[in-house]
């Protein structure tokens, strides 16, 4: 999860403030911070990560946690010094003056083993590159933030981040009946185009695009905050990158709202609707291998082809959908590396 990788740092000294600082941070979500050695008292709370900075070193929360040497990078023999003691195993915290994508690659190829690479950065908008290179990125990224209002522009470029897609197009092997289920809609935050939907499915490594209700139907207004996702027991993709359960969907929770073309940007759930509707399994292949959605037979449900968006009521076996293959083994929704099939 991408709050669980960052450290919120704030520059100021004054106890008074470090504490409003933490208490607003709290309240986001975040709960990993760095602060100094002499506040590490009057900064405690039950649930809330300290770190503590001691001269160019950053000492964990464990007393026998190894502290992590910060190391200001502005030439390639600084980069050595780094790269050194990732070979060895060692934690190191890197502060670039210059150049940063590229040399950051560099470091996420040569550690030895996860937790280890840590970059410190006072620049919001380069969160997004810190975390993502190689696809993993940095282990953690502390970031240091003047004032308690920064807070509200880290949220916006974390809640922007994009997760980059690679829709394809599956064909439709059948279409039946399924009887009454538990369908879920998902109400936004937000107002989504009419291209833009959830990705859905019953298994979690293929999702399939489910468009919004941006456009009515003969018997309903346009709704376009609004996603008629399916079953309750089906997973969606969350803004992080993590799947959950449409069940298990709550108030304030960020999804992932995408697109077509592989676009995507962060919307908050602002209430689930779970009622007892008619539902039809749609099964489709992949790679020899079948995936199934179960959704709401109505006009207003709709998945997405190449050519646009077609209803449920209209589906025909034969039919293109567009859907996402992602890795497939997950637990608690995180994608672990493991052995798993689900059917």
């Amino acid at each position: 999860m991408t709050m669980d990788r960052l450290v919120l740092c704030p520059t100021t000294t004054e106890i008074s403030e470090i504490r409003a600082f933490l208490a607003r941070a709290e309240r986001r979500g975040f709960h990993r911070f760095l602060v100094p050695a002499t506040s590490v008292a009057d900064a405690s709370s039950p649930g809330r990560h300290l770190y503590s900075r001691i001269g160019d070193r950053i000492a964990g929360p464990a007393p026998s946690q190894e502290q992590i040497l910060i190391v200001p990078v502005s030439a390639p023999a600084d980069m050595q010094i780094v790269l050194e003691r990732l070979r060895l195993g060692h934690p190191v915290a890197v502060r670039w003056s210059q150049e940063r994508v590229i040399p950051l690659e560099n470091l996420v190829a040569a550690r030895s083993r996860p937790g280890t690479l840590w970059v410190v950065t006072q620049r919001v908008e380069e969160i997004p590159g810190f975390l993502g290179a190689l696809e993993h990125g940095a282990d953690t990224v502390v970031i240091e933030l003047d004032s308690s209002d920064a807070i509200d522009a880290l949220e916006a470029v974390l809640e922007s981040r994009a997760i980059p897609l690679a829709l394809e197009r599956v064909p439709i092997q059948r279409i039946v009946p399924a009887g009454g289920g538990d369908r879920v809609i998902v109400d936004t935050t937000s107002l989504l185009r009419p291209e833009e939907g959830l990705l859905v499915g019953s298994s979690a490594a293929f999702l399939l695009h489910v468009a919004s209700e941006a456009i009515g139907s003969r018997y309903t207004r346009p709704r376009p905050f609004r996603v008629n996702a399916g079953a309750a027991h089906s997973y969606t993709l969350l803004a992080n990158g993590e799947t959950r359960y449409l069940s298990e969907l709550v108030a304030g929770d960020a999804v992932l709202v995408a697109s077509p073309d592989g676009s995507s940007r962060s919307a908050r759930v602002g209430r689930i609707k779970i009622e007892r509707r008619p539902l039809v399994l749609i099964e489709i292949e992949r790679g020899g291998r079948p995936f199934t959605i179960f959704l709401q037979e109505a006009e207003t449900v709709r998945l997405t082809t190449p050519e646009g968006r077609i209803a449920t009521t209209d589906l025909h076996a034969g039919n293109e959908v567009l859907g996402v293959s992602l890795v497939a083994g997950r637990h608690l929704g995180v994608a672990v590396a493991e052995t798993i099939e689900e059917r």
